[in-house]
């Protein structure tokens, strides 16, 4: 795995929520382990997972696959390194760079993994438009994603007041995103989800489901 650890020294943010994430999602990945079963013990081909960030997915993952991570904080990749070595996970391609422009070919992969990501990528509809792009015909697009809690709600009134400082501190996340809309209006021939409430502060409900692209 090629390490890119480019990135200014005053980016304490984005260092500081990589070294958060490697420490403290044990009690998060026990809400969702199940899920996560599910959803990723079916994987083969080439994968391509958006925002590994210190590769709590891998795990999951099948260990024949080849994986590609497009993780634009380069503060997670030596998280990611250790978490590969770790679970035997040996054919992985990271890469530092951004979502809305993904370096694959057209057609590409058998399928895109996407958790608690969607909410930080600068352009959403761009973001959906690329996956769409590189995914095989009738390629699979896997996601559990944290969206906006209904509107009118205190929680919605949280989301949306608290979000200029979680923006900072979580990397670009937007609590109070409606995923679900865009994912919606991609343009994916078949899409499944569900929603789910895990019990955490801020960043709740859920969405987890498949897309699947246009034979």
């Amino acid at each position: 795995m090629e390490l890119q650890m480019q990135g200014c020294p005053c980016c304490w943010n984005k260092r500081l929520f990589a070294w958060l994430l490697s420490t403290g999602n044990a009690s998060y990945e026990k809400l969702v382990c199940d899920r996560k079963r599910n959803l990723f013990g079916n994987l083969h081909g080439d994968v391509l997972e958006i925002g590994p960030g210190t590769g709590a997915n891998f795990p999951y993952y099948p260990k024949d696959m080849r994986w590609i991570g497009i993780e634009p904080n380069p503060y997670m990749h030596p998280y990611l390194q250790k978490e590969a070595e770790k679970v035997g996970l040996n054919n992985v391609d990271v890469r530092t760079i951004s979502a809305e422009r993904l370096e694959a070919e057209d057609n590409s992969v058998d399928a895109v993994v996407s958790t608690l990501v969607l909410c930080s990528v600068p352009d959403l509809k761009a973001t959906l438009q690329e996956i769409l792009r590189v995914l095989k015909p009738g390629g699979r697009f896997l996601f559990i994603e944290h969206v906006a809690a209904p509107k009118g709600t205190w929680l919605r009134r949280v989301q949306e007041g608290v979000r200029p400082v979680w923006k900072f501190l979580a990397d670009g996340c937007e609590p109070a995103r409606e995923t679900w809309i865009a994912l919606e209006n991609a343009g994916f021939e078949h899409l499944d989800y569900e929603r789910f409430e895990p019990s955490i502060p801020i960043v709740t409900p859920h969405i987890s489901g498949v897309g699947i692209k246009k034979c």
